[in-house]
């Protein structure tokens, strides 16, 4: 996705809230520093910490990443990013 929309986005996007997951089959460390890196330099503020979803796929990843874009609706919607 970033090497489409980097250019685009990094004047229009920057200060934005936002809060990712990662789908790894290990540990995911290098793709949490890649996306950290990106949006660094998009000036984009993160405000969960990344879900890490790893090993075999599980069920409860969904459930996961339901509950992480609910925490980030609720606080955009009580305004606190």
């Amino acid at each position: 996705m970033f090497d489409r929309s980097y250019y685009p986005c990094l004047e229009k996007t920057q200060d934005l809230p936002f809060a990712y997951y990662i789908r790894a089959g290990h540990d995911g460390t290098g793709t949490q520093r890649a996306i950290e890196s990106i949006t660094t330099g998009l000036r984009w503020k993160a405000v969960q910490d990344p879900l890490i979803c790893r090993g075999a796929y599980q069920d409860k990843f969904e459930e996961q990443c339901c509950e992480l874009g609910m925490y980030v609706a609720a606080g955009l919607d009580a305004g606190l990013f």
